[in-house]
């Protein structure tokens, strides 16, 4: 598109250009004003098609005509899926691309309904409240992947989820198992998750899915439903605004592109003394310094902390070597050890050690007594080394 089309909700503005990216519709309908450099929330600056609404939305606030999709092709499935830029939303994974590494392989479908992070909710709310089309888009993935198990991964203390899942289960007679796990963080991350119901670990280096394991989320589930059996492109998200700097705190499902001040204005506001605010969960997000920054398909929570709250985040010092970090560490790392050699500058001793199999979960910065932002220097280690070894200097 260019400035001055006019463009319907729904309708393809981008193509994705490499294997990693996925397609963008545009979320409502409008009149292009400007392709722009905007700052993301995560401080990357990327271009952005600004649309001023105009004319009448075709999906938001009607009632879909559904497909029956149990005719359809598996091949019709992927190309819709690719399409229509579904992607995971909490992993920022190309699903398409995913499927299609899997396709074939006879594997297990685990359903990854464990919380995401601390005061995020959207995806609990969503199985809640829409069982049945998670449950629809399984049976879509039986098909299209020849699946020969399919779990699902809940927290324990998630009883009217369970219960509500149970039901539909057996009303049907469906083959899936519902897995009720301990709700510790950070146990959806998928190698922890696999671990948990089958006893096997992987490493990084060795893909989970050569292993016979896709492992999709709650919201994923729930775009790929829309997509083969509303015809909808991925145009929203279900995205939680918490914290009690929040006036308003909901779940809310919100069109991509909005701007993070627009989500919270909707919300009441931000209520006096708040500090910070987080995109993403306290543990793994980013700290929102821009609120004019657009809602992508990769974000789902917006949480504003309050000074009490985020006096824990606050503190830098040096390491006391109390192994507090170690034993946080759930995939058996020595924190303290990457972040002295990363301070030395020693990146390849750091990947030598472990480095690239930190997930960036954010434990060892939470339960570190002197504040050291650990998740962070890993996060930059792990990006100055590809940069040196780029640029063959390692």
């Amino acid at each position: 598109v260019k400035p001055g089309d006019i463009v319907e909700e729904g309708q393809l503005i981008a193509q994705g250009d490499g294997e990693f990216s996925s397609n963008v519709h545009a979320s409502i309908p409008g009149r292009v004003i400007s392709i722009e450099k905007k700052l993301l929330y995560n401080g990357k600056i990327s271009e952005v098609i600004v649309i001023d609404l105009e004319g009448e939305f075709k999906k938001t606030g009607r009632r879909y005509d559904t497909a029956p999709w149990t005719s359809l092709t598996k091949d019709y499935i992927f190309r819709k899926i690719k399409e229509y830029g579904i992607c995971g939303t909490a992993e920022n994974e190309n699903s398409f691309l995913k499927l299609s590494m899997f396709y074939k392989k006879m594997g297990t479908l685990i359903v990854n309904a464990m919380e995401i992070e601390p005061y995020v909710t959207s995806e609990h709310r969503l199985l809640i409240e829409k069982y049945k089309d998670i449950i629809e888009s399984i049976s879509i993935l039986k098909k299209t992947c020849e699946l020969q198990k399919v779990c699902i991964a809940i927290s324990s203390n998630k009883r009217e989820a369970i219960n509500s899942l149970k039901s539909i289960i057996h009303k049907n007679e469906l083959d899936i198992k519902i897995i009720p796990l301990k709700n510790k963080y950070p146990q959806n991350d998928d190698r922890l998750l696999v671990k948990a119901i089958t006893g096997k670990f992987f490493p990084a280096n060795i893909s989970i899915i050569d292993k016979g394991f896709l492992i999709l989320n709650i919201t994923t589930l729930m775009s790929i439903k829309e997509a083969i059996v509303d015809d909808k492109p991925l145009i929203d998200n279900i995205i939680t605004v918490t914290g009690s700097g929040i006036t308003n705190p909901g779940n809310l499902k919100i069109k991509i592109g909005t701007l993070v001040s627009d989500v919270i204005n909707e919300c009441g506001g931000l209520k006096p003394g708040v500090k910070k605010i987080l995109i993403n969960g306290p543990m793994r997000g980013y700290t929102e310094i821009n609120l004019d920054a657009p809602i992508t398909k990769n974000i789902f929570s917006i949480i504003a902390l309050t000074d009490e709250e985020s006096k824990s985040f606050e503190k830098n010092s040096v390491c006391i070597n109390c192994g507090k970090c170690i034993k946080a560490c759930a995939f058996g790392l020595m924190p303290n050890m990457l972040n002295r050699y990363l301070r030395n500058n020693l990146h390849e001793k750091a990947v030598k050690s472990g480095l690239s199999y930190c997930t960036e979960c954010g434990a060892c910065s939470y339960i570190c007594p002197s504040r050291i932002p650990l998740f962070q220097i890993f996060k930059s280690g792990k990006e100055t080394y590809k940069l040196l070894k780029e640029n063959s200097k390692i």
